[in-house]
């Protein structure tokens, strides 16, 4: 494994990241070969990102609907990190300014109570459960400096930078939720009081909690944990829409209520 290759391609995207511009593709002798590869790079952009945006606090999960997978040539979802300053609670205010090319998309967010550790056996929606404290609505915050590619080398590259992560919004916890069902709530974002987008909990891989026990096992299969305290979206409801300076957004999940974002 060449790690130096790991090392330079992120301090290629960390260079791109501080110089506030449209990331350029990775030069070709540091574009990961591979989805192993794209996460060790990864890795090593968060390291850096992580001097100016606190110590990694959870996950995001993203290709959660067969159709993004599909279209980026890849069977399973993907991940990435969340960073601890970027972690906000509604109602927040965001500056324009922060970021490049703003966006947002309407996600169920769960906070661990306790670890999700490695398993003989694959984790499932039932034991994960157990370790879930509570959830609520949450924004993912996105900021898209990627350059526009296609496929397997879109896919390579969103891993590689994080999946264009910027930080969560999260709205108020529901610690009874364990008789919801989850899977029929409904999820609808709003801009500028207009509806943008709607969809169910269904939509992300059958039940919102599945890419969490797909995570579960990835990380259990390299003998890592999830700790306590960690912070997990699960993937988008409504696709990601663009907000410009003075927008105001609001997301409402059923049964689980709202979480408002402003930009200046």
């Amino acid at each position: 494994m060449d790690t130096d290759k790991f090392v330079l391609a992120g301090e290629f995207l960390f260079e791109q990241y501080n110089a506030n511009v449209e990331m350029a593709p990775l030069p070709k002798q540091l574009h990961p070969e591979s989805i192993e590869e794209a996460y060790f790079i990864q890795l090593e952009y968060l390291s850096l990102l992580s001097h100016k945006y606190g110590q990694p606090a959870g996950h995001k999960l993203a290709y959660t609907t067969r159709t993004m997978q599909e279209r980026a040539g890849l069977t399973e979802p993907c991940a990435g990190g969340i960073l601890g300053d970027t972690i906000f609670q509604s109602p927040t205010v965001l500056n324009h300014g922060d970021y490049l090319k703003l966006g947002i998309e309407c996600e169920i967010a769960v906070i661990l109570g306790r670890d999700i550790t490695p398993n003989t056996t694959p984790h499932t929606l039932e034991s994960i459960g157990a370790s879930i404290e509570c959830i609520m609505p949450a924004f993912e915050v996105v900021d898209f400096r990627t350059p526009d590619l296609q496929g397997m080398q879109r896919a390579l590259t969103a891993i590689s930078t994080n999946i264009s992560n910027a930080g969560v919004v999260l709205g108020d916890a529901i610690y009874n939720w364990q008789n919801l069902n989850l899977q029929t709530v409904r999820g609808e974002m709003f801009i500028n009081g207009k509806s943008v987008g709607y969809g169910t909990g269904a939509d992300i891989m059958g039940h919102p909690f599945e890419p969490l026990v797909w995570l579960a096992n990835k990380l259990s299969a390299e003998n890592k944990t999830i700790p306590a305290g960690s912070v997990i979206i699960t993937g988008s409801i409504v696709t990601p829409k663009y907000l410009s300076q003075g927008d105001s957004a609001t997301i409402t999940i059923t049964n689980l209520g709202e979480a408002h974002i402003s930009v200046d």
